[in-house]
């Protein structure tokens, strides 16, 4: 199991504007590429699927931008990633035609991998980000005498 470079890129996004949320600051996509060094174009594409499936919003005029359309404690890592790489990604696929045995009880373990992946990152959500990233840029202020 591997995280695309989609899912990741809009977690990096949709983690700059959960930053956002409670003063109501929209970014520009410029803005959100510089931060997390991600190609402008590539990020428009996954913008439109996150503002499509309901995660973000945009604002137009010249203060315009994009906003999380949610708090970001209701947005778990399992609706970013699903809206990204659709549920065909995070569901566990099951061939209820093969007959040999063993290829049946490989599925089984996958599928009990697949879902205790998905009970992950349905554990979490942007709020737990936002919080992680502050916890640890902490530790890198700390000055030992």
């Amino acid at each position: 199991m591997e995280l695309s470079n989609k899912s990741e890129y809009a977690l990096l996004a949709l983690l700059e504007l959960a930053d956002r949320y409670t003063s109501g600051e929209s970014l520009q996509i410029r803005q959100m590429a510089v931060l997390q060094d991600i190609p402008n174009r590539y990020l428009e594409q996954l913008l439109a699927t996150l503002r499509r499936r309901g995660l973000i919003k945009s604002i137009r005029g010249a203060k315009g931008g994009y906003v999380l359309a949610r708090d970001p404690r209701t947005i778990t890592l399992l609706d970013a990633v699903s809206c990204m790489e659709g549920l065909d990604a995070v569901a566990p696929g099951v061939d209820k035609n093969n007959t040999h045995i063993e290829t049946q009880l490989i599925q089984e373990v996958w599928d009990e991998a697949c879902q205790a992946a998905n009970a992950v990152l349905q554990k979490y959500t942007l709020q737990d980000l936002c919080d992680r990233r502050a916890m640890h840029g902490n530790k890198e202020l700390m000055y030992y005498i």
